[in-house]
């Protein structure tokens, strides 16, 4: 095996990791996830613009109101999930980078000025910090419940803004009884890379 990370994390992130569809009622921290954001907040965006916000979900009228909004068969293990974060794009992230970028400040007029352009570099790199996010959760031995199943306009209406798109609900804890189905088949290394 050529892979530097040792067998047990490798199991862990990736190949015994699933989609949870229960939980157990085990609540999550706020050190659980302080930890979880402090590991994958240095995952790289490009020009750093780091573009995720992450909208916890925890008090139960906050519940009720994003339920409404999965679609029927996501409804329950949101409902039952100890901690619900919505992910979403910050459209405005080009406000942030002269913190975020000191060695070139300029890039938040030089590149972002237009709201497209900022639209576009904030839906796929908030996707990245989203992939991050959920191998973050797994890292802290937590499951990660990832959905797009649902209104999102109507959940960006109940939670959020014009300026924050929302990207995924990830239904976060430690897994309950028949958490995972069984897992899908994958390509082979030829159907995926082609060298030229």
């Amino acid at each position: 095996m050529s892979l530097v990370l040792d067998p047990a994390a490798q199991d862990l992130l990736f190949r015994e990791a699933h989609t949870a569809n229960t939980f157990t009622d085990e609540p999550v921290t706020e050190e659980q996830v302080q930890a979880i954001y402090d590991l994958v907040k240095f995952g790289p965006t490009a020009f750093n613009q780091s573009p995720l916000r992450i909208t916890l979900v925890r008090s139960p009228e906050a519940r009720e109101r994003l339920v409404r909004h999965m679609s029927e068969g996501n409804q329950p293990k949101t409902a039952a999930a100890p901690l619900v974060a919505i992910l979403s794009a910050d459209n405005e992230f080009h406000e942030e980078l002269p913190q975020l970028l000191p060695h070139f400040p300029q890039a938040k007029d030089a590149f972002f000025a237009e709201r497209p352009v900022r639209e576009r570099a904030a839906a796929m790199n908030a996707a990245l910090q989203a992939a991050y996010f959920i191998i973050g959760v797994r890292a802290a031995g937590l499951a990660a419940g990832p959905m797009t199943g649902g209104d999102l306009a109507g959940i960006q209406k109940e939670f959020l803004d014009d300026d924050h798109i929302p990207l995924m609900i990830v239904n976060i804890g430690r897994p309950g009884e028949n958490a995972w189905f069984p897992r899908s088949p994958r390509l082979a290394i030829e159907q995926v890379v082609t060298t030229v």
